[in-house]
């Protein structure tokens, strides 16, 4: 069959769906030179029609076509919407063993989906006509031979770092025109979420993007338009001729638009074109937050934590312990369900009347209604990309029962939703986005799962993300406090890191004073400033608030005044989860931290730097407890805490040894003031190191004294110079 013979015979059919689908696709095969179903499966393993499938809803359905490892094909009749086929494909996909190839086809137009781990979706669409250009005919041939040539070159990470440049230039030329940061950063969010909006179909096609481009030439009209849009999408009122589902969530109930530049209108619109709903929030968050704050400005280009690293503390804090409230209802459910089966085998009662079969119904129910109730806070949330992690965790696990349900026909409504997270954060800038962001990332977790986004309201009235200082409470300066946090069963997140010698140049004197009162003997003065999320969340856990606890540390946490608060978490409760030293990505650069999670001592497992062991001690070791060694008093006087250099007055080895050979007018050698900086491990090293470290590259001089004695002498001599 030849592509003429194809589009003639496939123009003039005029079969229903069922009657025609079949036949199109074995007219197909003979069209690519491909091996028909029947022909090289004839026992349907691999490659068949009407595959079944589960849905992630839980009910039963069948593919049109499957091949493993190549695509999963839906049919509809013609002029049919190809989007319903395409999300009955997703709701299939993981039953076909997730293909990386979707594709849909109403007899007469062809839609091929991309589905690639972690790239950008891509489309390939044409119509019958198009099959008259070879390279169409090479793309069909390519779904069935080899797939991976359609393997999109962009990936998500690059899609939204081009999309986060963007608005970042856009946030600067908001801020060069004197706009103020909040009413910027709200006015972008609203511009990010209509994109995101458009990109996953909850706007009508390419609505925002037409808005855009009818507005470039007529900034004050486009102002009006996106006005009266953002208005439209608050109570769900018509858009001149287009429907406009009601959004609400107070994202958009403030339409105080900023009247944009034709330069600016032309970066938006730019933006809009791209593929929103491959944006990844996570990264978009953290690039979004340091475009709008000046302060993080310099960290654009930086790099930004992983989900993978954010995962390293989710899984076994967060989802461990309900992965197995989940195994254990499964295993009784299993028992009741066998009840169910006898029953039904022996036709006492109807299975769906039996006391077995209401208590297999009741189990699972059970348990969603615990997926629904459980909380998570984070106390220091930044743009929401702990939360946006955890409630990913949370509908992947509802994903599981769902399938688990549909499996023993118990249909079940989705409950996971982002109410159930709760933040604090102190930056205004990422206090908002961090909203929005949590939206995104859910909604778009529905659309590539196959689940109906809620539509009336699409977002739900949502304000737990607080802004405020999450360890002193200043509403009141002359009485510091010390501030509640929301109750939540888990608390996670990434506490700021500020040394002890930064506090009171960071924080100011009066802010530290207050700190210092507020929180007394529970943690010393001038412990890491990450110390004193550590201890509120201890005492929420003593408090029964919260149960269980991940935090990172600065690695300082493991000794001195810092280790006190782990010492305190020890007494009261326990440690269960450490990494005593870990990379990091921290404000875009590679840091080492420790990782810390803990409860009331209810976890009967530890680990320890991956590794499983029986207890793990204060300092973040599982070995002999050092931390409970007793002063020796024949030692007193002994021992002694070295000079701790507070400035930089190093010089190099070289510049050392030539002032060491030059005369001073007074007659007195520099060495008198000239040292090396030697380190205990550099002494450890016995004599001949020591020697060699001297003079050596490695070697650090302080030079200070000796600036100040050559100072002196030209003092007193003045033919020389100050300056050499």
């Amino acid at each position: 069959m030849t592509p003429h013979d194809f589009i003639r015979k496939w123009q003039a059919a005029q079969l229903t769906e069922r009657s025609a689908c079949q036949q199109h696709f074995l007219d197909l095969c003979e069209l690519l030179g491909q091996p028909k179903p029947a022909e090289v499966d004839p026992r349907g393993l691999w490659y068949t029609f009407e595959k079944g499938v589960q849905t992630v809803e839980g009910g039963k359905g069948w593919a049109d076509v499957w091949m493993q490892g190549k695509f999963g094909w839906e049919y509809k009749g013609k002029h049919k919407d190809l989007k319903i086929a395409y999300q009955q494909l997703l709701k299939y996909r993981e039953s076909l063993e997730n293909p990386p190839l979707l594709v849909v086809c109403d007899l007469d137009r062809f839609e091929i989906h991309t589905n690639f781990t972690g790239t950008v979706k891509k489309v390939h669409a044409f119509d019958l006509d198009g099959l008259a250009d070879p390279r169409n005919v090479l793309l069909l041939r390519n779904v069935f031979t080899n797939p991976e040539t359609l393997r999109p070159g962009k990936t998500q990470h690059a899609i939204t770092e081009e999309v986060a440049g963007r608005f970042a230039r856009l946030a600067d030329a908001l801020g060069h025109r004197g706009i103020a940061p909040q009413q910027a950063a709200h006015f972008l969010m609203q511009l990010m979420f209509c994109m995101f909006a458009q990109g996953i179909d909850l706007l009508p096609h390419e609505l925002f993007t037409r808005t855009l481009a009818g507005g470039k030439s007529n900034p004050i009209l486009l102002s009006k338009l996106l006005a009266g849009l953002f208005r439209s999408m608050a109570t769900g009122e018509p858009f001149g001729a287009d429907a406009i589902l009601r959004f609400n969530g107070g994202l958009f109930a403030d339409t105080n638009v900023i009247d944009l530049l034709p330069a600016e209108i032309d970066e938006i619109h730019e933006a809009a074109l791209c593929d929103w709903s491959s944006v990844e929030p996570t990264i978009f968050g953290t690039l979004f937050e340091r475009s709008l704050d000046p302060t993080k400005r310099s960290q654009i280009g930086a790099h930004y934590t992983s989900r993978a690293d954010i995962e390293t503390i989710l899984k076994p804090v967060l989802l461990a312990p309900l992965q197995r409230e989940w195994d254990e209802t499964k295993q009784r459910a299993e028992k009741a369900w066998g009840k169910v089966q006898s029953e039904a085998s022996k036709g006492k009662k109807r299975r769906t009347d039996s006391p077995a079969r209401r208590q297999f119904n009741k189990l699972l129910e059970d348990f969603m209604d615990r997926l629904r109730h459980v909380t998570v806070l984070d106390p220091a949330c930044g743009s929401g990309n702990f939360l946006y992690v955890a409630i990913h965790l949370l509908l992947d696990l509802e994903k599981e029962v769902l399938n688990y349900a549909g499996e023993h026909d118990l249909p079940i409504i989705p409950l996971v939703r982002p109410t159930q997270l709760f933040g604090q954060e102190i930056n205004p800038y990422a206090q908002q986005l961090a909203q929005v962001v949590l939206w995104i990332g859910y909604l778009q977790w529905k659309f590539f799962n196959g689940y109906q986004a809620p539509l009336d309201p699409v977002l739900d009235p949502f304000e737990n993300i607080r802004h405020a200082d999450a360890i002193l409470d200043l509403s009141d300066p002359a009485h510091p406090a010390e501030p509640d946090w929301p109750d939540a069963e888990f608390i996670v997140g990434n506490p700021p890191f500020l040394g002890t010698k930064k506090l009171r140049t960071e924080l100011g004197d009066d802010y530290v004073e207050k700190l210092f009162k507020v929180y007394g003997e529970r943690i010393p003065n001038f412990s890491d400033l990450c110390c004193y999320w550590f201890e509120k969340a201890r005492s929420a856990i003593e408090q029964g608030h919260t149960k269980r606890v991940g935090l990172i540390a600065t690695q300082g946490i493991r000794g001195g005044l810092n280790r006190r608060v782990l010492e305190r978490i020890k007494e009261t409760g326990d440690i269960f989860l450490a990494w005593s030293d870990r990379d990091w990505i921290l404000d875009g650069a590679n840091v080492h931290i420790s990782i810390v999670g803990f409860d009331a001592g209810r976890e009967k497992d530890r680990w320890l730097d991956g590794n499983s062991v029986s207890s793990v001690n204060a300092n973040l070791t599982a070995t002999a407890d050092v931390t409970q060694a007793k002063r020796l008093l024949k030692n007193r006087a002994v021992g002694f805490i070295a000079d701790v250099k507070a400035g930089k007055f190093d010089i190099a080895s070289e510049e050392a040894l030539l002032l060491l050979q030059e005369p001073n007018p007074h007659g007195r050698p520099n060495s008198d003031v000239l040292r090396p900086w030697i380190m205990g491990w550099m002494l450890l090293g016995g004599r001949a190191e020591y020697g060699s470290l001297i003079s050596g590259p490695r070697c650090r001089w302080n030079k200070r004294a000796c600036m100040k004695n050559r100072l002196r002498s030209s003092k007193r001599e003045s033919s020389l110079s100050a300056t050499r």
